[in-house]
């Protein structure tokens, strides 16, 4: 079936309701990497309740849609999509417990042709449920690769942010587990992809591979380390793109550039030599 971009901008989403606890917060970071040194002070705050502070990456998992894109009145080709890209705008530092609310809306959708897909974007704002304050808005790009060529019309897509030619101000190496995806997805994204070797090998990679937002969050420790004393009220804004997969078990390199209260950022795989994350963008209080 094409994908009908009128019916999915006009598509009517439920709301989201979800509580966390602190728990929940402490296994998602342990599940992005924090804590793999257990005597260092800095990670132990987010995995350890006395004082408890909370990753601000956390918000892609608040009030999540779940796996839309097998729903029926969608209908994409699942196993060809990918997550293209994800910008994360906080509007407060996120509660270590909470009840929170979102809908998610469909906000662009772009025909690539038959060959290079579907380009959607979608938007959502999560708030605390009793107060109402806003707590983080989540724009997420995927790729469906197997949708293209459902129009006729071809436009241009945005920009992406630049990163500067000249060698990194700073570098931060952070190793990832042989069983971080195994972790990470207790925390909510269950795609067979992450875990199983069969659905790996369905889809061409030799193992599972690190969900996206998993790579996002040990890049996250890597800019509050280096940018943001490990305060999660300095991180306002990230946006970035995701160029290459990650294998559980591999180190990653986030190379930073500093322009005052923006920064500039990429991510690489050492074992593989190969970018995994480009055209980061950080805005800093």
């Amino acid at each position: 079936m094409a994908i009908d971009p009128d019916y999915l901008l006009n598509r009517e989403w439920p709301k989201i309701t979800q509580t966390y606890t602190e728990k929940d917060c402490m296994l998602y970071a342990l599940g992005v990497g924090m804590g793999m040194d257990p005597l260092d002070e800095d990670e132990l705050q987010f995995v350890f309740e006395e004082k408890l502070k909370v990753l601000p990456s956390q918000a892609v998992m608040m009030a999540h849609p779940g796996f839309w894109a097998t729903e029926e009145d969608i209908d994409l080709d699942w196993m060809k999509i990918l997550h293209l890209g994800q910008e994360i705008i906080l509007h407060r530092p996120l509660p270590a417990a909470c009840t929170v609310e979102a809908t998610t809306w469909f906000t662009e959708i772009v025909d690539k042709g038959e060959r290079g897909g579907a380009l959607m974007v979608t938007d959502r704002v999560v708030s605390n449920a009793e107060t109402g304050e806003e707590l983080a808005t989540l724009i997420t790009t995927i790729l469906a690769r197997g949708d293209g060529g459902f129009s006729k019309e071809r436009r241009p897509t945005r920009k992406t942010d630049a990163v500067p030619s000249r060698e990194p101000d700073e570098i931060c190496d952070l190793p990832t587990l042989p069983q971080q995806a195994l972790l990470y997805r207790l925390s909510g994204d269950f795609n067979p992809l992450h875990a199983s070797p069969a659905v790996a090998r369905d889809v061409g990679y030799e193992a599972p591979i690190l969900h996206g937002l998993c790579t996002m969050g040990v890049l996250t420790h890597a800019l509050m380390k280096t940018c943001c004393d490990y305060d999660p009220a300095r991180f306002k804004r990230v946006r970035l793109r995701f160029s290459a997969p990650v294998y559980p078990g591999e180190t990653i390199r986030t190379e930073i550039w500093r322009e005052e209260n923006n920064i500039a950022f990429r991510c690489k795989s050492l074992e593989q030599d190969k970018v995994v994350i480009n055209n980061g963008y950080l805005e800093v209080a």
